[in-house]
Order: C-alpha cells, then sequence, then structure tokens
C-alpha cells in the first residue's frame, strides 16, 4: 500500500467515527491538516469508493473473506465405503545440539 492510499483509507475512517459525509473535499482537508502529501487521485477515489460501499460494513467484515473457495468432493455412487487414504507423517528434522566435544574443549578440561 502506498503512503497516498493509507492516508485517505484513514481519513475516511476519522470522517466514518465522526459521522460526516466522507467526501473529497474533506478527505483533502483531514490530510492538509496533518500535514500529508498525497497524489490527487487518492482523496476522489477513497470518496467515490465509500460512496459505493457501507465502511461500517467494510471494517466489520475485515477478517472475513479473502480465503480461497472450498474444494467440492463428489462423494462415490456404489455402496462400498471409501477407502481410507494412508496418513502421511512429515518429519521434521530438528537441529543437532552441538556438543563440547565438537568445539575440541569440554568444560571440565
Amino acid at each position: 500500500m502506498s503512503v497516498g492510499e493509507v492516508a485517505a483509507s484513514y481519513a475516511a475512517l476519522i470522517l466514518h467515527d465522526d459521522n460526516i459525509s466522507i467526501t473529497a473535499e474533506k478527505i483533502v482537508t483531514l490530510l492538509d491538516a496533518a500535514n500529508v502529501k498525497v497524489e490527487s487521485y487518492w482523496p476522489s477515489l477513497m470518496a467515490k469508493l465509500c460512496e459505493k460501499r457501507n465502511v461500517g460494513d467494510l471494517i466489520s467484515n475485515i477478517g472475513a473473506g479473502g480465503g480461497g473457495a472450498a474444494v467440492a468432493v463428489a462423494a462415490p455412487t456404489t455402496g462400498a465405503a471409501p477407502a481410507a487414504a494412508p496418513a502421511v507423517e512429515e518429519k521434521k528434522e530438528e537441529p543437532k545440539e552441538e556438543s563440547d566435544d565438537d568445539m575440541g574443549f569440554s568444560l571440565f578440561d
């Protein structure tokens, strides 16, 4: 995300939090008050987004969605139960602990 995108997003959230209508002019006013310089298209782009979408819904669904679609698996049509696939075990290699012998000396030498 660019600085302009983040700044315009925060300005829109501030306006929403204060129950003020979100317009490009008000976003620019907030950004000027914060002494943040952004590209001229960010305030109008953010205002257009906020006109089309309910900002409250966007905030409440921030963690939802995004993931891939679930994969549907067709069940067998025969009467026999499907054979269970063997579980695949992943072996994790644990790092070997270094002993004093590897360093050429020990604590009690």
